[in-house]
């Protein structure tokens, strides 16, 4: 969410004064334009991860290229898309730019982090006088690579292994996609249908947003627009840097561990220390694992994005997203590191990693702000399940995104079956069943898996999918299958998760991110961690135990042992 800015007396002799009506409306506007461009993009969209999933961001920038408006997705698009409007202007200076102009990159280290999150800028222009940028970026749902889907941890080495790489180039002119480029795009991918139809949307996407900003400067006039633009970066850094004055200077430290980056690898510390100046707030992952021969690394952008936001939300929530309140946080870590891995390190998976970036962050700053802190989340899983569909002879793709519980905080319980941090959405069973040979066998809460505490986390999802067809490859995508989210303040942690397999060999257990070859008839049931707990287990409400007994969240032996509640005694 955002508060709308104040507005302030003019600063600079060319720049009119805004007063405070005018400024709410036109900033309400920027939003709602951001947002429109999202209701473009889902609407058009071809793939599942975008038009069910949400799987994308769009966001508004001034002619310099600075944020100013970001519709409400997810923040590992958002936060890295100031870094990519910076960088394709240097590939392409904006003199070199002409109406209609699409720039596309895809570069893990440009972009978000991994090939199949694919950015597009647009520059707007009004009477050809360049007025601002429209871009988003959308997660497509394959861009080549060894495994359906591009996001393969284990038996990857190296980038190129992983698919098409694009740096910036200028993929659409006069409106119209470049042919030979996006023949090359498509003759690469398994889905080039999918691939095609969320081009076009991106495409889409950003022609209203460019026409919503020419409407707005030719409505209230170019000069007004880029006063209250100002007005609410200024605003939005002098509110963001009164927050962090208002906590206390020191660095702050936490750390935990991802499950591996594949069976029978070591585990990868995450370990930051979060430094409050003054009114700036630096966060640092240098003390964090090295970059790892797998494909799970985060890129610098990646790790900006989630860390920043964790530090946002534990600061100040409500301050728009945009330039000015970025200004005062930073991210680093040691090149070569984990956070901020070199090319060619591979990164198809990095989206195990953002949650526990946002937790850690979260952990550091949690003693001087324990009001706002939330404990460790269930970890989603993001499994890909591809082969040949028997029925068509064609590629399929069941990409799932699993979402179960969210921690506890100093006031409620955990939610369930919300997306943590990433904000993207659950895609409906009917879809996924309709498009792919696979069938929903179970879909519930797990009783029990929550961690305990005067209030409770999450419970964990259990989702069995069994697969009809021939055979597929299975890439799992998750984690915590080794190390609990951690609770906070006396809470404790979630219960374990686990990827079983049922086939004719009976059960096996896989790894968070194991890939394995199924046949038909086989059932694979991800059971995602419950979420930690927040303060004393004994100081829970008696009849909050009550109510989670009678919606099946805890068993009677989970309640007396994890309460000391005897449900059997209990008065009628």
């Amino acid at each position: 969410m955002n508060d709308a800015p104040q507005s302030s007396k003019s600063r600079g002799s060319n720049r009119p004064a805004v007063d405070p009506v005018t400024l709410s409306v036109l900033w309400g506007r920027l939003l709602s334009v951001a947002e429109e461009m999202g209701s473009t993009l889902r609407r058009t969209a071809f793939s599942e991860a975008v038009r069910e999933g949400d799987d994308f961001s769009t966001g508004l920038f001034d002619r310099h290229g600075r944020l100013v408006a970001q519709g409400n997705f997810t923040p590992g698009h958002t936060g890295a898309m100031p870094y990519v409007v910076m960088t394709v202007l240097d590939f392409f200076p904006p003199e070199t730019l002409r109406p209609g102009d699409s720039i596309f990159v895809n570069d893990s280290r440009i972009g978000s982090g991994h090939f199949p999150d694919c950015f597009m800028v647009t520059p707007a222009f009004d009477d050809g006088r360049l007025i601002g940028f429209a871009c988003n970026t959308a997660h497509h749902v394959d861009v080549g690579g060894p495994h359906p889907g591009s996001q393969e941890v284990r038996g990857v080495s190296e980038a190129v292994q992983e698919g098409l790489r694009i740096r910036p180039i200028k993929l659409i002119r006069e409106g119209e996609f470049e042919p030979d480029l996006l023949r090359l795009i498509l003759g690469n991918v398994r889905f080039p249908d999918k691939v095609r139809g969320d081009l076009q949307a991106q495409r889409n996407a950003n022609h209203v947003g460019g026409r919503r900003l020419v409407g707005l400067h030719r409505e209230y006039g170019t000069d007004l627009i880029e006063g209250v633009i100002e007005e609410i970066l200024e605003h939005s850094e002098k509110r963001m840097r009164d927050r962090i004055r208002e906590l206390p200077d020191g660095t702050y430290t936490f750390e935990d561990f991802m499950d591996d980056h594949g069976p029978g690898s070591d585990p990868i510390r995450f370990h930051v220390e979060v430094t409050i100046k003054g009114d700036g707030l630096l966060i640092d992952f240098s003390g964090s694992s090295d970059q790892v021969p797998a494909g799970i690394n985060c890129y610098i952008n990646y790790t900006r994005a989630y860390s920043t936001f964790a530090a946002k939300i534990m600061s100040e929530a409500l301050v728009p997203q945009n330039h000015g309140s970025a200004k005062p946080l930073q991210a680093i870590a040691r090149e070569g590191s984990y956070f901020n891995a070199v090319y060619p390190a591979p990164s198809g998976g990095r989206s195990a990693n953002p949650q526990r970036i946002f937790e850690v962050v979260v952990g550091a700053l949690a003693p001087i702000v324990p009001e706002k802190a939330i404990a460790a989340f269930s970890h989603f899983s993001n499994p890909n399940v591809g082969g040949m569909d028997d029925r068509t002879g064609e590629n399929f793709l069941y990409y799932d995104m699993i979402f179960g519980g969210l921690g506890a905080q100093s006031r409620r319980d955990g939610i369930e079956g919300l997306s943590p941090v990433m904000n993207c959405t659950n895609i409906p069973v009917e879809i996924l069943e309709a498009r792919n040979p696979i069938r929903i066998r179970h879909l519930g809460f797990i009783a029990d898996s929550a961690g305990a505490g005067k209030f409770r986390g999450g419970c964990g999802v259990r989702k069995d999918v069994e697969l009809l067809n021939s055979s597929a490859s299975l890439c799992n995508l998750g984690d915590r299958h080794v190390h609990q989210p951690f609770g906070l303040f006396g809470g404790k942690p979630g219960r374990l998760a686990e990827t079983i397999l049922n086939s004719d060999d009976g059960a096996i257990a896989l790894g968070s991110k194991e890939t394995r070859m199924l046949k038909k008839g086989d059932v694979v049931s991800w059971r995602l961690s419950g979420a930690g707990g927040y303060g004393d287990p004994g100081e829970r409400d008696p009849a909050e135990i009550e109510e989670d007994l009678a919606d099946g969240f805890i068993t009677e032996e989970g309640a007396k042992r994890d309460y000391g509640y005897n449900a059997s005694k209990r008065a009628d």
